[in-house]
């Protein structure tokens, strides 16, 4: 099967990379072509004319989104639909990826794929308004929601991950204030790259949410890896409020993976298992820290 992987280099393109290593692989970065570009966009995927499309691509930076939500709507909206439509015409599964931040928090119970959105921010809405396009535009598609990724190659890039970024800020011997009444489910990038590739297997088209399992604050989540790292650098638990971040974000945004239970999948660990495991592995390639 020819498989087209659109961000190959990020977090979860890289461990999809790895899952997908059977299939006749396509891996196309930002630098191979413009997602924004319709042109470029359907000119690479009919020239591979892939059986399946996996797109990672998105503008996530959730922030910046606040004061560039025309960029938000280009990469996670309109460049989603164009590949909906170009996948529609050559008869290719799309798989896309969306956020656990399409909801509005107000629930105390996980999310199932039956809830109804209420996106609060210009990123939530704009992964959210993708989501309808590629739901919209053809039937053999997974659109799959995720909370809290993290994945080995956050280690490599600017941006990074939260596990990442607390591990420098602790090298750093700064104070780190971290949210303490926004709660999540970490997710393992391997893991979720390890389940899509089951998933799609079944052709039981649709919206799934793929997470670990359980749930914390993030302030919780920081000190879970301090504790596994064997860290203990000035943490302080703050509030949504006093961190003051540029956009709105779900107090209670944990997923429940309802329909991948339904097919008998949702094997995934408990998060705290999971990121022992990446620490683990961390440590075994670079070194404590």
């Amino acid at each position: 099967m020819t498989t087209l992987l659109i961000g190959a280099d990020g977090q979860l393109g890289s461990e999809l990379r790895q899952a997908f290593g059977s299939h006749d692989l396509v891996p196309l970065t930002h630098a191979d072509f413009e997602l924004t570009d319709p042109g470029q966009v359907r000119e690479t995927v009919r020239t591979y004319r892939p059986d399946l499309i996996l797109n990672t691509a998105a503008y996530h930076r959730v922030d910046e989104c606040e004061d560039f939500p025309e960029r938000a709507v280009a990469v996670n909206t309109i460049a989603v639909r164009d590949l909906a439509v170009v996948a529609k015409e050559i008869g290719a599964i799309f798989v896309h990826f969306s956020t656990d931040y399409v909801f509005d928090g107000r629930k105390r119970t996980p999310y199932q794929e039956t809830d109804s959105p209420g996106p609060l921010s210009a990123y939530a809405t704009s992964k959210l308004a993708g989501e309808y396009f590629v739901r919209a535009t053809l039937p053999q598609h997974f659109v799959i929601r995720t909370c809290g990724l993290y994945g080995a190659a956050g280690r490599r890039t600017k941006i990074g991950n939260f596990v990442e970024t607390m591990l420098r800020l602790a090298r750093e011997g700064r104070e780190i204030r971290v949210v303490g009444d926004q709660i999540v489910t970490p997710t393992s990038a391997k893991e979720l790259a390890r389940k899509v590739g089951q998933l799609v297997e079944t052709g039981a088209y649709g919206l799934y949410h793929i997470t670990n399992h359980g749930e914390c604050s993030w302030y919780q989540f920081a000190s879970a890896i301090f504790e596994m790292a064997g860290l203990h650098p000035r943490l302080q638990e703050t509030t949504a409020i006093a961190f003051g971040a540029p956009a709105r974000r779900p107090a209670y945004s944990v997923l429940d993976n309802a329909n991948l239970r339904s097919l008998g999948l949702d094997d995934l660990r408990y998060w705290r298992d999971a990121l022992a495991d990446y620490l683990a592995e961390r440590k075994g390639l670079h070194g404590k820290g």
